[in-house]
């Protein structure tokens, strides 16, 4: 059986549309003129919606032509909430403008002397760029070039750099300590800056392993060391060590075995580990990596280049991931030729070329990844930068497909609406922002915040991971968003 248009729309918005639509099952001898703007009879408006959600906090949402940027509906739009990570389309034009989409990051090999029976004569010294893509396979393809250039051994020392990018210890000091998202950062990053941790009971007691896995390679690593101890909370503790992470676990939270990924505190250490130990798999032994403050003298002799920013941008957005829009907002404003030492001195320089660029007033930015929960914009303010003339054509072919949902939940297979946007999720904060294509083909720029800030806020104090609430927040918030969208496709289709 085939489900027309608005059969499907009226499935999006859990029948209350359906109501209206049903009238065309009604047939008359006669054919009677259609009313005009049929398809908008008994859809029910935003705030009705807003209000059936029922949210704790505050929801704000805007949407507007394309075209004409003219406002279609508004709710709270100079209201400034946290944009999650909707906040990373920001930083992903911020960085396309500046750095271009064939930018691409190059992390080298320099030698201090020459090759002689296989020995290199003097220092290696591994020199990032800040690619936040880089993993351990990319490094073993990295030794393989001094593989295949001779290299067997090294005379000297075993030197890392990381200057390429302020050394900054975690985005956001309000998460908990053990958030694989919250990483530290460098100019040398490593598989995002996180370690997995597996655990497996074995009897009465437990075997643990720290790797730095990634698709083909998956090494032990020193850096960061795991002990059980007997407690109940918090579930995971952190101590720097004497060159090394120091981890504890509560044993009460174990149970028969499982996996995370915990951040990591000293990539740089890191990555020099990791390239020590895929080299001598590959037969080239090198010393204990070292900090280098200062590059030597030396000539390149191996180069490994990321993928081009268009595609790094594509999947910052796809995967959101933290590390990603950190780097490319400090090395964007790094570009522009503003000092920035911090974070927040790079989100503040954001913050006023969006103003400069955009026009945005109600809006600043902590960060890039829009992992602090300070972060605020207005949904008129993120709508007005979406509808502003280029920008469409730049953001929307990177933005990831939202699947259209029935009032069930339910994916609705060839929804004659679509959806490209970015989602953001913080605990009590929901937000989405993107693009949607109506029946008829009206193209919409839309923004949807919800947050409760004061839960967010207490949620905080309490250093749970997931707070009591946030889930049904969350999930309430995502309905909230899907009936939005079937009423302005079904509102403003041509």
């Amino acid at each position: 059986m085939s489900v027309n248009r608005r059969a499907i729309l009226g499935l999006l918005l859990g029948g209350v549309a359906g109501a209206a639509f049903g009238q065309e099952t009604m047939v008359s001898p006669i054919p009677k003129p259609r009313p005009r703007d049929l398809h908008k009879q008994g859809l029910p408006s935003g705030d009705t919606l807003v209000d059936r959600a029922g949210l704790s906090g505050e929801v704000a949402f805007a949407v507007a032509h394309v075209a004409q940027g003219e406002m279609l509906e508004v709710r709270g739009p100079l209201l400034r909430l946290p944009p999650a990570s909707v906040a990373k389309t920001v930083t992903s034009l911020y960085a396309l403008e500046h750095l271009g989409p064939d930018f691409r990051f190059v992390t080298r090999v320099l030698a201090t002397g020459p090759i002689s029976n296989g020995v290199m004569q003097g220092d290696l010294v591994l020199i990032g760029s800040g690619d936040p893509t880089l993993d351990t396979d990319a490094l073993a393809r990295l030794a393989s070039q001094l593989r295949d250039a001779g290299v067997s051994g090294v005379s000297g020392r075993f030197l890392v750099h990381d200057s390429a990018l302020p050394r900054i210890e975690q985005i956001d000091g309000a998460q908990t300590e053990y958030a694989g998202y919250n990483p530290a950062i460098t100019g040398l990053n490593l598989n995002y800056n996180r370690v997995h941790f597996e655990w497996r009971r074995q009897g009465e007691e437990y075997s643990l392993k720290m790797d730095a896995r990634a698709e083909k390679f998956a090494p032990d690593v020193r850096i960061a060391h795991m002990r059980i101890t007997q407690r109940d909370r918090p579930v995971f503790d952190h101590e720097p060590g004497q060159g090394r992470d120091e981890w504890t676990v509560a044993r009460s939270a174990l149970g028969a075995g499982g996996a995370r990924w915990l951040p990591v505190r000293l990539p740089t250490l890191y990555a020099g580990e990791v390239f020590q130990t895929v080299a001598a798999q590959l037969g080239l032994r090198l010393p204990q990596a070292q900090l280098a403050n200062t590059v030597p003298e030396a000539a390149e002799i191996a180069r490994l280049e990321s993928a081009p920013m268009s595609l790094i941008v594509k999947d910052m957005l796809k995967y959101s991931t933290n590390l990603t829009a950190e780097v490319l907002g400090l090395l964007t404003t790094q570009a522009r030729g503003v000092n920035s030492v911090s974070l927040h001195a790079s989100a503040q320089a954001m913050t006023d070329w969006a103003r400069a660029r955009f026009g945005l007033r109600h809006m600043s930015f902590v960060d890039h990844s829009g992992l602090g929960g300070a972060s605020k914009i207005s949904v008129s303010d993120m709508v007005h930068m979406l509808t502003t003339p280029g920008v469409e054509a730049t953001l929307a072919p990177l933005l990831k497909p939202i699947p259209i949902k029935d009032a069930k939940g339910e994916v609705i297979k060839d929804a004659p609406a679509s959806v490209v946007a970015k989602t953001g999720t913080l605990d009590f904060v929901s937000t989405l922002a993107g693009y949607l294509e109506a029946p008829g083909g009206t193209r919409m720029a839309f923004a949807i915040f919800a947050a409760d800030v004061p839960k967010r806020e207490a949620a905080k104090l309490s250093g749970e991971e997931v707070p009591q609430g946030a889930r049904s927040f969350n999930a309430g918030a995502k309905k909230l968003q899907q009936s939005l969208i079937a009423r302005w496709a079904t509102a403003y289709q041509s």
